[in-house]
């Protein structure tokens, strides 16, 4: 995880935005951060944009899941 802004996670991945390879990288990176498979985190919107909207159906309380990552130094203030 790179952090935040503006209320929302950054995720920095090293693949560039081809062909959809930035985007693929970016969900499984924020699945690997959240303990979940990647097929339970799913693209809502942003396909072709540096900012994305995504849904967890893991079940998960994502507040908590920022405030553990945050705790534990993965997510940058």
């Amino acid at each position: 995880m790179g952090g935040e802004h503006a209320n929302a996670l950054v995720v920095a991945v090293q693949p560039r935005a081809v062909k959809g390879a930035a985007t693929e990288a970016a969900l499984r990176a924020l699945a690997r951060a959240l303990g979940v498979r990647r097929q339970d985190v799913r693209l809502v919107s942003g396909a072709s944009g540096r900012t994305k909207v995504v849904e967890v159906s893991a079940g998960l309380d994502i507040d908590a899941e920022v405030m553990r990552l945050r705790s534990a130094g993965r997510i940058e203030a």
